[in-house]
């Protein structure tokens, strides 16, 4: 007997980096091994040296084929088994390892929007649809483009074990978004990879396309995001320490350092707009999603939980933007004392 290991990694494609898998046949109840690739064809290698190895980090039931066949997330390395370049997860391990004492945990909200050929699913050949304002969290068809699409991907998405937390049409046509989390670092990174996998393998039965595109259509449109909630054990405890993450988000160099590692195409997004903050301004607030960080109100009222940041493209790497927040705002809790 057999069984279906499809191995998914993280490509060297720039500015935004894109998803491979291969499918390898295993012997039932074998360990998954490392495997190689062809890393000239996923800009990863050169021709003459184009080995690299796939190392599984992450497996879950495999909801498409089923059975016990099964997604492998796997990290990238050198043939030295030293990270690839391109493997983001790496560094995000030393600094999760180096923080979990403060017990870090992500929500993400992943938006993205479904194409049919050039034109966004419900947008029509040779013009635009009403304008954006009721297609948010919308019902009918007049209004819901895709539906059958995002319930699949749901299903998929459970039945493979990930952690979503919910689903909702977004504010233009076509756009949707699902949560990830609440998850320590690593695991909703990895889930969020993952979770992309099977948006775009499921949306192939459909016959249309998904992109993480942050601006899709230009004009008086919403771009697509991916807001990161995010807190730690004294941020779930007492309010202080949320304005201490608030703050540090805002430092010195902090605000620049962290939006160029958002997602590329971030400055059409961030307009200031479309309930977005100025790429290059940092500002934080109760109930504001014309901010870089959102306080929710339930936040401020309890006096503890979590905060917002509404600034990561739908393209962000969430290795990357996972890493940046722990890194800031542990670094400045712990300076402070509030761990």
């Amino acid at each position: 007997m057999t069984f279906k290991a499809e191995y998914i990694w993280i490509d060297g494609t720039e500015p935004t980096a894109k998803l491979r898998s291969k499918t390898k046949i295993l012997s039932a109840g074998a360990a998954l091994p490392i495997w190689g690739f062809d890393g000239s064809s996923t800009n990863q290698a050169e021709g003459h040296a184009s080995d690299r190895v796939l190392k599984p980090v992450f497996s879950c039931p495999d909801p498409i084929r089923g059975g016990d066949d099964v997604l492998v997330l796997c990290e990238v390395l050198n043939i030295d088994m030293t990270p690839h370049a391109s493997n983001t997860r790496a560094a995000l391990t030393e600094v999760a390892e180096r923080f979990k004492a403060q017990e870090p945990v992500f929500g993400i909200e992943q938006e993205y929007t479904f194409f049919k050929g050039s034109r966004p699913l419900g947008f029509p050949e040779g013009g635009f649809p009403a304008a954006q304002g009721g297609y948010y969290c919308g019902v009918g068809s007049d209004e819901i483009f895709g539906r059958d699409v995002v319930e699949a991907h749901l299903e998929n998405c459970l039945r493979a074990g990930l952690g979503l937390s919910g689903i909702n049409a977004e504010v233009m046509p076509g756009q949707w978004e699902f949560q990830v989390g609440p998850l320590s670092p690593l695991e909703v990174a990895d889930q969020l990879w993952v979770a992309r996998w099977l948006l775009y393998r499921t949306a192939e039965d459909f016959g249309v396309s998904a992109t993480l595109d942050p601006k899709p259509v230009k004009g008086d449109w919403n771009g697509a995001g991916a807001h990161t909630n995010f807190s730690t054990k004294a941020m779930r405890e007492g309010y202080e320490a949320i304005i201490t993450a608030c703050e540090s988000l805002g430092e010195g160099s902090k605000p620049l350092d962290h939006v160029k590692n958002y997602g590329a195409g971030i400055d059409d997004r961030l307009t200031g707009l479309h309930e977005t903050a100025p790429w290059n301004e940092y500002s934080y607030g109760v109930s504001d999603r014309g901010a870089s960080v959102r306080i929710p109100w339930q936040v401020e009222k309890d006096g503890k939980g979590y905060i917002e940041d509404r600034r990561p493209n739908a393209n962000v790497d969430p290795y990357v933007v996972t890493r940046l927040i722990v890194d800031t705002c542990c670094t400045a809790l712990e300076k402070a004392g509030q761990v």
